[in-house]
C-alpha cells in the first residue's frame, strides 16, 4: 500500500512538471543556458529551428546531424535567400603575416569583431614585409604584347624588361629595409628624448616606466612603417559577414588581398585547427590500449574533423557588382573633376544639409577619386536632377539578386565628417563600426604628417629626408602596372581621406573616447576637431560633449 505522503509528493511533482511543460506555473519558467561543443553550422541550424519548430534547443541539437544542417542551409540559405540564418554561425579565424595594407582592406566590414597587432605595444622591427610579385607583373605585360613583341624579335628588349624588373624589386627592398632601419632608430631616439623629458617617479618600477615611454616612442616611430609591414589579426565573425568579406576580397585590385580571400574561403571549408587535438590523441591511444573497440569509437567522435562553414561560404565568389560599379564610378568622377585643381582641406570637415539625391551622387563619386567631399558636392549641386539620377543609376545597374547595396547608399545621417588624416591614425578610427565609413584609396598625393615630438626631439630633417626618399621610390615604382609596389611602400605617415557618416550619439562617443589623454595624438586631434565642428554648427549641443582639450599638456606616464 502506497504511503499517502509519498503519493501526495509524487502528485505535486507531476503537477509541477505539467505546469512547467505548459508554461502555466506561478513563477517565471524561463530557461537559460549556454551551448558549447557544437559545429558553427549545426548551431546555426538549431537556432534557426526556433522559427520553424516547437522543439527546444537541446532537443534540436540531439536530432540534427552535419548532413541535415547542410541540407537545410542549401535549401533555406541559398535557394530561398534567408540570409539571416548565417548570422547564427560564428567563426573564429586567425590571419597571420598579412600586410598592413591588406589588413585595412580585410577589416573594412561593419559587422566585424577582432583585434590586430598594436603598433603601440609591439615592436615591428622584425615583422618583415610583403613583397609584390614583380616577376609576375612583368610576365603578364609580356604576355599581353604577345605576337607583336616576338615579331620584333628583340632579345634586347626582353633583357631590358628583365633588368627593369630586377631593378624595381631591388629598389623596393632597399627602400623597405631603409624604412625599417629608420623605424628602429626613431624608436630609440624618441625613447631617449622622453626619458630626458620625464623623470621616473620614485613609486614607479623601472620596467613599467620604460614600457610606458617606449609605447610613446612607438606612437612616433610607427609613422615610418610602410603599408607592406607584416601584421597579424584574429577575427570572430558570423558566416554571412565571412561570405561577404570573401566576395569583397576576391574583387580587390590587390593580388595579395585576392589571395587572402581564397585562403579565408579555404580555411572555412577545410578542417579547423583543434587546440585540444594533441591531448585528445593521447587519450584515444590510452583508450585503445585498454579497449580497442571503445578506442575506435572514441577516435571517431573525439578526433572528428570540424569544418566551420563548409556550406555557407562554398559559393562565395568575387563581387562583380562592386568591381564593375567601382570602375564606372572612377571614370565618372574623373570626367566630372577633369582639370579641376584639388582644394586644400582641413583635418575634419563637417558637411550638412543638401538633398538626399545630391548626397547619394556625391558619395558615390567620392569613393572613386581623391577629391574632398565638399568640392565634389559643389560640382554635383550644379548638375541637373537628371544627371543626379544618372550617377545614382551607375551605383545600381550591376546589382545582382542577392547583392546588398553599396555602402555609398548609406545616406541620410545628420553628421557627415570628411576626414583627412595619417594612415596610422585612420587604423584606429577605422574600428568605429557604428558609423558608415566610405574610404578613398591610398595615395601619396595628400602628403604626410609629422609628429610634433619628432620636431621637438630635433629629428625633423631626418624624418623629412626619409619621406622624400620614399616619395622618390614610390614615383618610380608607380610606373610598374599591377604590382601596386608604390602604395605598399607608403609609410603610415601619409594621409588618407575617409568619409564618416553618423548620428549624434556616435559623434559624442567618438569625440569623448578618442580625445582622452591616454590616446594617440593623431586621433585625439581628429576627435576634438569633430567636437569643434559640431559645436560651431550646433552651439547648443556642445555642452553634452565630455571631451578632453587636446592643446593642454598631458602626463606622458598616464596610459
Amino acid at each position: 500500500m502506497t504511503d499517502p505522503a509519498i503519493a501526495k509528493t509524487a502528485a505535486h511533482d507531476r503537477d509541477k512538471r505539467d505546469r512547467e511543460k505548459n508554461g502555466t506555473g506561478s513563477g517565471p519558467q524561463v530557461n537559460v543556458f549556454a551551448v558549447h561543443g557544437v559545429d558553427p553550422e549545426v548551431q546555426a541550424y538549431a537556432m534557426a529551428k526556433y522559427s520553424r519548430s516547437a522543439l527546444s534547443m537541446k532537443e534540436s541539437l540531439k536530432e540534427i546531424s552535419e548532413q541535415k544542417a547542410e541540407q537545410f542551409l542549401n535549401t533555406f540559405y541559398f535557394q530561398y535567400g534567408h540570409r539571416s540564418i548565417a548570422d547564427l554561425a560564428h567563426i573564429a579565424l586567425a590571419i597571420e603575416k598579412l600586410s598592413i595594407l591588406a589588413a585595412i582592406v580585410l577589416v573594412d566590414e561593419q559587422r566585424w569583431d577582432g583585434q590586430e597587432r598594436s603598433t603601440r605595444y609591439q615592436n615591428f622591427k622584425k615583422s618583415g614585409y610583403f613583397i609584390p610579385d614583380f616577376e609576375g607583373t612583368a610576365t603578364a605585360r609580356a604576355g599581353s604584347h604577345g605576337h607583336a613583341s616576338s615579331q620584333a624579335g628583340s632579345a634586347d628588349a626582353e633583357g631590358a624588361e628583365k633588368r627593369s624588373t630586377t631593378e624595381n624589386a631591388e629598389l623596393y627592398r632597399a627602400t623597405a629595409d631603409f624604412l625599417f632601419a629608420e623605424y628602429e632608430v626613431f624608436t630609440q631616439e624618441m625613447l631617449r628624448y622622453y626619458t630626458a623629458q620625464v623623470p621616473r617617479p620614485a613609486d614607479l618600477p623601472e620596467d613599467a616606466y620604460t614600457r610606458t615611454l617606449r609605447a610613446r616612442a612607438f606612437d612616433n616611430s610607427r609613422y615610418l612603417l610602410p603599408l607592406a609591414t607584416n601584421t597579424s589579426l584574429g577575427q570572430i565573425v558570423n558566416a554571412r559577414t565571412l561570405e561577404t568579406q570573401i566576395a569583397r576580397l576576391l574583387a580587390s585590385p590587390y593580388n595579395e588581398v585576392r589571395h587572402l580571400g581564397e585562403l579565408l574561403k579555404q580555411a572555412a571549408i577545410e578542417p579547423a585547427y583543434n587546440v585540444q587535438s594533441e591531448w585528445l590523441r593521447t587519450l584515444v591511444e590510452e583508450i585503445k590500449a585498454a579497449n580497442p573497440e571503445l578506442g575506435a569509437k572514441a577516435e571517431e567522435q573525439l578526433m572528428r574533423p570540424v569544418k566551420v562553414a563548409p556550406t555557407l561560404v562554398k559559393y562565395a565568389n568575387a563581387n562583380e557588382y562592386e568591381t564593375k560599379t567601382h570602375e564606372e564610378l572612377v571614370h565618372a568622377a574623373a570626367e566630372l573633376m577633369d582639370g579641376v585643381p584639388m582644394d586644400t582641406a582641413p583635418l575634419v570637415d563637417l558637411i550638412e544639409d543638401g538633398s538626399l539625391e545630391v548626397e547619394l551622387a556625391t558619395t558615390l563619386l567620392y569613393s572613386g577619386c581623391h577629391y574632398p567631399y565638399r568640392q565634389i558636392r559643389e560640382r554635383v549641386q550644379a548638375m541637373t536632377g537628371a544627371q543626379h539620377a544618372e550617377i545614382i543609376a551607375l551605383g545600381m545597374k550591376h546589382r545582382g539578386r542577392h547583392d546588398e547595396l553599396l555602402r555609398s547608399f548609406h545616406a541620410g545621417h545628420q553628421f557627415c565628417f570628411d576626414i583627412l588624416m595619417d594612415i596610422g591614425g585612420f587604423r584606429d578610427m577605422h574600428r568605429h563600426r557604428r558609423c558608415t565609413q566610405i574610404e578613398q584609396g591610398f595615395t601619396r598625393h595628400h602628403g604626410y604628417d609629422t609628429p610634433p615630438d619628432v620636431v621637438s626631439a630635433g629629428l625633423e630633417s631626418r624624418y623629412q629626408a626619409a619621406m622624400q626618399r620614399v616619395s622618390d621610390a614610390s614615383d618610380q615604382l608607380a610606373q610598374v602596372p599591377g604590382a601596386n609596389a608604390d602604395l605598399y611602400l607608403l609609410p603610415m605617415a601619409f594621409r588618407k581621406r575617409t568619409l564618416f557618416k553618423m548620428d549624434f550619439a556616435e559623434a559624442v562617443y567618438i569625440s569623448e573616447l578618442r580625445s582622452a589623454p591616454a590616446g594617440h595624438f593623431s586621433y585625439r586631434n581628429v576627435a576634438y576637431a569633430m567636437y569643434e565642428e559640431v559645436a560651431r554648427k550646433h552651439p547648443a549641443l556642445a555642452q553634452y560633449f565630455r571631451v578632453t582639450a587636446v592643446r593642454e599638456p598631458i602626463d606622458l606616464l598616464n596610459r
